[in-house]
């Protein structure tokens, strides 16, 4: 049995598949779950044979590191208890809702220095391919990612739900360095076309009221081609990359979420330097989600 103990906040189907993976596990123990629906985190934490506690305050002081997977829109107020509490926090995304209180909650956490993670799960699979070590920079980049209508993330647009995963990636590849960022759509549909100083040229669809679920990315270089289908997941390459065939069946391909909670608990621990995504590489995606959203007139983000 390990000292180190984990929390999870929130109780809904994602929450669950982080409190699973802190469960199997074997450098930390999950400590329980909290949520303001009660039944809701009582029916997860029996199912887990863990505590349900009843304030966020109990859940923090029952342990030293915490996952928040509330909805987006409690994401900044939640972890900033946390990190105010000293423990050391994965915040799903988006990191915020806003870039000052984004901002604010990288800033705490340096400071007493804790480790702040961001659930881009994306960029594990996105890794494993091999797509983050080409030797070339695409020159232009589309993805679509489109879900059914449902009643999840309505607390924020489908910029701040599905498209920020393919910014995150976007940004990965090409930088910060943004020349111009046009949009246009409405809360559960947008279309966004962002162009980055070193040459790629981004073009982003994000639909979360389609017919059918498709997540695909097609990244275009001077010397080939590389499309991507998350949902399969594979890709075909026609471009010269010794890109991984094999990485769906890896350990990263097969459990993105596993890596990504497993990075988070290797830094906490000090065998790694850094989570799978910082804090503030998940508050440089929030910032351009933001700027979409400014430019299609979403009010940036608020409703």
């Amino acid at each position: 049995m390990t000292d180190l103990k984990a929390g999870v906040v929130g109780a809904g189907v994602f929450a669950g598949f982080h409190a699973r993976k802190y469960v199997s596990l074997r450098e930390v123990t999950l400590a329980g779950v909290y949520d303001p629906d009660t039944a809701r985190a009582r029916a997860l934490a029996a199912d887990l044979g863990v505590r349900a506690f009843d304030t966020l305050q109990d859940l923090l002081d029952a342990c030293q590191m915490v996952t928040v997977a509330s909805p987006a829109s409690t994401h900044a107020e939640v972890a900033e208890q946390a990190v105010a509490a000293g423990r050391h926090v994965y915040v799903e995304k988006p990191l915020a809702r806003t870039l000052e209180a984004g901002a604010a909650l990288v800033e705490h956490a340096a400071l007493r220095r804790l480790v702040l993670a961001c659930g881009h799960q994306e960029r594990v699979a996105f890794a494993a391919m091999g797509l983050l070590d080409t030797p070339e920079p695409p020159r232009r980049l589309e993805s679509v990612r489109r879900g059914l209508p449902g009643p999840r993330s309505r607390d924020v647009s489908c910029v701040l739900d599905l498209m920020i995963h393919d910014l995150d990636l976007a940004l990965q590849l090409a930088g910060d360095d943004i020349l111009s960022v046009t949009a246009s759509g409405e809360f559960d549909e947008v279309r966004a076309e962002i162009v980055f100083r070193g040459g790629l040229r981004a073009v982003l669809q994000a639909s979360r009221i389609a017919s059918a679920r498709e997540r695909t990315m097609h990244l275009q270089y001077s010397s080939g081609a590389v499309a991507v289908d998350f949902l399969t997941p594979s890709f075909a390459n026609s471009a010269p990359f010794a890109l991984d065939p094999l990485f769906a069946v890896s350990p990263e391909g097969r459990d993105p979420l596993g890596a990504s909670v497993g990075g988070f608990l290797s830094a906490v621990q000090g065998r790694t330097r850094r989570p799978v995504v910082t804090g503030e590489e998940g508050l440089a995606a929030l910032a351009l989600a933001l700027s979409v959203e400014r430019a299609a007139g979403l009010q940036a983000g608020l409703v």
